[in-house]
Order: C-alpha cells, then sequence, then structure tokens
C-alpha cells in the first residue's frame, strides 16, 4: 500500500505540474503587462534638410527644444535624413521647436503645434515637413572664393606648378579654418576631416592603377614601334603619315592617359618629321589635338573623364556607346582642317629625296619592340581589364578596383622591380587631384558652387536645349583660359544640380556634354589640357618652339570645328 500510495503521489503531482507552470506564466505575463503600462514610448521625429537648389544638406546640428528645455539633438546624414527621440520623462509640452543650424547657412525653426502635436502624442511618431536652409555669405566665403580663383590663375599663367598651386590652395584655406576661427567664428570654411569626404577616392585609385599598368607597356616600346609603323605604311607621303598618327594617337589616348601617350609618340614624330625635312609642328598638333578629341570617347581616356564617370556615375559602356559616334565624326573633321590648314608645310616631303637609308635603320632600331614576352602579357591583362570595365557594371565592380586589380596582376606575372614599378606612378599628379578636390570642396562647401549652379538654372530654366549649348560651350570657351580638369572638378555639382531639375537632363546628357566642352575646349589654347604643355615643352628642346599666340591660332579654329561636330551628334542623339 506504501509502494502504490507513493505511486499515486508523483501520478498527482506531474498531473498538476501544468496547471502550476500556467499559474507562474499569468503571473509573469501580469507583471510584464504592467510593466508595459508604466513604460512610455518615446516620441519619435524625423525629417529632411534641403538647401535652396534642393540639395541634401549633411552635417546640419538639429536640437528639438520645448520651453528652453533641450529634448533631443542629431546631426543630418548625406541624404539630409535626421531623427530625433525626444526622452521618454519629459513631461508633455504644448509646443516643440525644431532648431537648425550650420555653417554657412542661416539658421531655421520649425514649430511643433495644435495638430502635429496631438498626432505625435498619439502616434509617437512624426514626419517633419522639409526645412530649406538659405546661404549666408561669410569672410570665409570670400577668401574660399580668392582663394579659389588665385589658384586657378597661378595655374593658367604658369606661375606656379598646378600641384605648387593646388597644394598652396589647400593650405591657405586650412589655415584660416583652424587659425582663424578662435579669432572670428565667420572665417570657418572647413576642417580637416569634412576636406577628406570632397577627396573622390575612386579616382586616384583609378589614375595610380593606370599608371602602374602605362608603366609596364610603355618599356616595351611599342609607341615607339607604333609611329615608326606609321611612317612605313604612309609610305613617306606626309599628308597620309599625318592621318595614321592621328588615328594611332587617337586610339592610344582612348585607353592611356593623354599626357602619357604624348610623351612616348611625340620624340618619335619629331625625329621623323625632321628626316622627312618638314615642320615637327606640322605632326605634333594634329597629334595631340587628337589626343584630346578621341581621348573622351571612354571613361579612362582623359582625367575629365575619370572626374566625370566618377561623380555622375557613368560608367566605360556609357561613354563608349554615347560619346564614340561623336568623337569619330569630330576625328573626321579635325583630319581635314589639320590637312587644309598644315597643307604648306608638308609640301617639302612631297618632292624631297625622302629619308636616307641610314636614318631609317636608326629609326627601325628606335621603334622596335624591346620586350615583346612583357607586351603579350600586359596585353592579356589589358584585355581583362577592358572585360572588367564593361562587364563590371553589372556586379557595380568600381573602375578602381579595376584599375588595382589589373596593376597587381601584371606586377606578379612580371615580376618587375617593385620600387622601379612605384616609383613610376606620377605622385605629383596624384597630390594635384587630392589638393584639387580640396580647393573645389571648399567653394563648394561655402556656397560659390550653388550660386553659380541657381545662376545657370536661371539662365536656362527648364529647357534642356539651352542647357546642353550653354555647358558645352561654356565649358570650351572657358577650357581655353583655365586647365580644364580644376574646371571640370569645380562645374560637377552645377551639372548634378541642373540634371535633376531640368525635364529630360535624368539621361545625364549634361555631363556628356562637360566631357565635350572641357576636353575639345582643351585644343583651344596651350594652357587648356596638360597633353598641350607636355608636348610645347619636349618639342621647344627639340628646337620647335610652340608659343601660346602660335596654339591659339591653329587650335581654336579646330575647337569650333570638333565641338559644333560633337553638338550636332549629342542633339541627334539625346
Amino acid at each position: 500500500m506504501k509502494r502504490y500510495g507513493k505511486l499515486l503521489f508523483v501520478l498527482l503531482i506531474l498531473a498538476a505540474w501544468p496547471w502550476v507552470l500556467r499559474e507562474d506564466v499569468q503571473a509573469e505575463g501580469a507583471d510584464v503587462q504592467t510593466q508595459g503600462t508604466a513604460v512610455s514610448i518615446s516620441p519619435l521625429l524625423t525629417g529632411y534638410i534641403r538647401d535652396a537648389q534642393a540639395q541634401p544638406v549633411l552635417d546640419a546640428h538639429v536640437t528639438a527644444y520645448a520651453e528652453n528645455t533641450v529634448l533631443a539633438e542629431a546631426v543630418s546624414q548625406e541624404d539630409g535624413r535626421y531623427t530625433l527621440l525626444v526622452t521618454a520623462n519629459t513631461p508633455t509640452p504644448t509646443e516643440i521647436t525644431i532648431h537648425v543650424e550650420r555653417h554657412h547657412f542661416q539658421a531655421a525653426d520649425y514649430v511643433i503645434k495644435d495638430s502635429d502635436l496631438e498626432h505625435l502624442q498619439q502616434s509617437h511618431l512624426l514626419q517633419i515637413p522639409i526645412i530649406t536652409l538659405e546661404r549666408h555669405i561669410t569672410p570665409g566665403f570670400w577668401i574660399a572664393t580668392f582663394v579659389f580663383m588665385g589658384m586657378l590663375a597661378l595655374i593658367a599663367l604658369g606661375k606656379l606648378h598646378n600641384t605648387l598651386a593646388a597644394l598652396l590652395g589647400a593650405s591657405l584655406i586650412f589655415a584660416v579654418s583652424y587659425l582663424g576661427t578662435p579669432l572670428y567664428d565667420g572665417l570657418y570654411i572647413f576642417h580637416f576631416e569634412d576636406a577628406l569626404r570632397y577627396i573622390d577616392w575612386n579616382v586616384i585609385f583609378l589614375i595610380m592603377g593606370m599608371m602602374i599598368v602605362i608603366a609596364v607597356v610603355e618599356r616595351t616600346g611599342v609607341f615607339q614601334w607604333a609611329a615608326y609603323m606609321a611612317y612605313r605604311l604612309s609610305g613617306g607621303r606626309a599628308w597620309l603619315l599625318v592621318v595614321i598618327l592621328m588615328i594611332v594617337t587617337g586610339i592610344a589616348s582612348a585607353f592611356l592617359d593623354n599626357v602619357t601617350t604624348m610623351l612616348l609618340m611625340t620624340p618619335v614624330t619629331i625625329r621623323i618629321a625632321l628626316s622627312l625635312g618638314i615642320n615637327p609642328l606640322a605632326l605634333l598638333m594634329p597629334e595631340v589635338m587628337a589626343s584630346n578629341v578621341v581621348g573622351i570617347s571612354t571613361l579612362v581616356g582623359t582625367p575629365t573623364n575619370i572626374l566625370i564617370g566618377s561623380y555622375g556615375g557613368i560608367g566605360f559602356n556609357d561613354f563608349l556607346t554615347n560619346l564614340t559616334p561623336g568623337v569619330m565624326l569630330a576625328l573626321v573633321g579635325l583630319i581635314l582642317y589639320s590637312l587644309f590648314v598644315y597643307r604648306h608645310d608638308l609640301r617639302p616631303a612631297e618632292t624631297g629625296a625622302g629619308i636616307s637609308e641610314v636614318l631609317l635603320q636608326r629609326l627601325a632600331e628606335r621603334g622596335r619592340i624591346t620586350e615583346p614576352d612583357h607586351l603579350k602579357k600586359a596585353g592579356v591583362v589589358g584585355a581583362g581589364m577592358i572585360v572588367l570595365f564593361v562587364w563590371g557594371e553589372r556586379v557595380h565592380l568600381l573602375p578602381s578596383v579595376t584599375a588595382v586589380m589589373g596593376a597587381t596582376t601584371l606586377l606578379l606575372w612580371i615580376k618587375p622591380d617593385i620600387e622601379e614599378m612605384i616609383e613610376a606612378v606620377d605622385w605629383t599628379t596624384l597630390v594635384f587631384f587630392m589638393t584639387l578636390f580640396i580647393s573645389v570642396g571648399a567653394v563648394q562647401e561655402v556656397g560659390l558652387i550653388s550660386y553659380i549652379a541657381s545662376g545657370i538654372g536661371r539662365l536656362v530654366g527648364t529647357n534642356l536645349t539651352l542647357a546642353m549649348l550653354a555647358v558645352i560651350w561654356l565649358s570650351a570657351i572657358l577650357s581655353t583660359m583655365i586647365a580644364n580638369i580644376p574646371f571640370t572638378a569645380a562645374m560637377l555639382p552645377v551639372i548634378g544640380f541642373l540634371s535633376g531639375n531640368i525635364p529630360g537632363a535624368e539621361s545625364k546628357v549634361l555631363f556628356y556634354c562637360l566631357s565635350v566642352g572641357s576636353a575639345m575646349g582643351g585644343n583651344g589654347s596651350l594652357i587648356g589640357a596638360s597633353a598641350n604643355m607636355v608636348t610645347a615643352g619636349i618639342a621647344e628642346r627639340a628646337g620647335s618652339s610652340i608659343t601660346y599666340m602660335y596654339f591659339l591660332r591653329k587650335g581654336f579654329p579646330a575647337l569650333v570645328v570638333t565641338v559644333t561636330l560633337a553638338t550636332i551628334w549629342l542633339f541627334i542623339h539625346f
């Protein structure tokens, strides 16, 4: 009986156990419910900050307060959004004020009351209407503007090296911001951390990677070989030699930097011209102008395209399909123009005895490929890079990543002296780009770019045709006075604003207009493009001086011809 009694007792406990657990759970639920009624949900305020051009404002300080009591604080993000979490233990206010402050803008307030306040109390969430900040001109605005204009003047007049001028501009901006602000807050422009946001690292790494690839390719002698073969194909006929050299230079410039292309082509071209007894400028001028024109057909062809592609989200395929037909049309016009302008300079070669056998052998020796194995490997890697440039857009592979991967692959495969390859990178150019981004970022920060965008916007209104003409020809004309790289960098935010406000401009046609105007406009003067100045420097050392006025006389009509033909294509295509 005792045994059965114990068993019955255990069975009763097991049967009653679920009911005990149920009571405990209900008790705990009651406690949780009680605690839930004691905890209030914190109200959430969210909204966007925009400037007068409807662009998002980053790093605006947003404060919510009621009756001089701060309820919450936040900072706007890249898209202009902010979120304020009001503290839960705050008494219910009669109204809440949203106060927004940011350097270079006038402060703004938005008051929440009446129905909005009731909605906030009921749903604990309120979407604040967009708060627009108006620009505020301070002494820092004028300092940043004068520093930027001074930098452009130094570059245009050649008083300082481009990199040194840009470095001076960035240094002055930081000096005023850090040393002047403690004395007077209106001198603030921006700090170093803010300046880093304006540096387009995609551009920096794309250029660096391509420089390493080019450093390997140029050591193979392929460019000198191409120039020599151009002479062989022409059969000594100067007019045909001009055409072939322009095409070769143009194709090379579509995949390599214009400056590098002219550095490699110019010495051989001068030797061929002197050997034929013709003026070297009759070959060099068409070459460098073809380099500036054809280079815009690809993303990596010109520094300006690299800037435009990175800012506007335009890929390798986009440049190739949207600009190449117009570029080819402009190249045909440039070839006909060059043959007409230099028809007298090319005549001596037609009536001369031709090049001597000794000179021909010397050119053949200088024009041979010295490292064929390296050239084959570079060709394989280059083909792979082009495939990734074209296909990589589908998987959001940045061009800079492709360039770095290609350069690394080539270095691992060929195994050259790594220190020599790194030294081959033009760090002077990279420093120029970084400090240029900072200088342009300063005038963008203080609002100069916004005022320029507003002015152009009022001029063109919503007329896309007028906007296209204004961007193309304004870019082309100004690029004859201002080096096209800093000009393009300064114009990108303006084009971005116009593209978002003019119907039809969402096709990014205005970015292509800027590409055409800034690159082809480089043919208008000696200082219009870096390739022009490099070519002039080499030619001068060889005894063939290219003066500013000479380049202007020959180059500006070429600008008119090529830009007009490219404009016609853009209107047909878009």
